[in-house]
């Protein structure tokens, strides 16, 4: 008989193994095509910027604007809702619903960039869209160098932004 060592620890580790392993695995292969997942919805959102703007659309479709609200807080801006199943009539019996319904949250944190102050929003056709301007001191701007010999002779050196946009040197000598 060989001695075996005990570990109190073992049985807890399997748990956490097995807790790990379900939760890294995706919960819709399990359940098929029109399993428990089906139900969960989130709209889809854009985000992009431009010079001025960084702007946010999100599909909402079948939606009242009363259905949604719009936060911002701590440079994170948050979306949430509940889209509801209208049953128009008892005596309807659905074969089929592939449209989710419920309740949702999308949260984004704001890049340091953003000012949430002049933020404007817009809901129409079915897509909010939200469009956040880019603080002043963080938009591209000219500096002029004037050279020593004449005060014709400046440079322009365009400025980048932090966003990565391009910067640009010309010279005029």
């Amino acid at each position: 008989m060989t001695i075996v060592r005990y570990d109190p620890f073992r049985d807890l580790r399997t748990l956490q193994e097995e807790v790990n392993r379900l939760f890294s695995t995706n919960l819709t292969r399990g359940f098929g095509e029109e399993g428990i997942g089906a139900g969960a919805w989130n709209p889809s959102v854009d985000i992009y910027e431009n010079k001025d703007h960084i702007v946010l659309e999100a599909e909402l479709p079948g939606m009242k604007r009363e259905d949604f609200e719009l936060s911002v807080e701590n440079n994170v801006i948050t979306l949430r809702g509940e889209r509801q199943f209208e049953k128009r009539d008892d005596s309807d019996n659905y074969h089929r619903v592939e449209r989710s319904y419920g309740s949702f949250t999308r949260s984004f944190t704001l890049p340091q960039t953003v000012s949430a102050d002049g933020a404007t929003a817009e809901y129409r056709n079915g897509v909010l869209r939200v469009t956040l301007p880019k603080r002043e001191e963080t938009k591209a701007r000219r500096i002029e160098i004037a050279g020593e010999a004449t005060p014709t002779s400046a440079k322009t050196i365009e400025a980048k932004t932090e966003t990565g946009e391009k910067s640009k040197a010309a010279g005029s000598q």
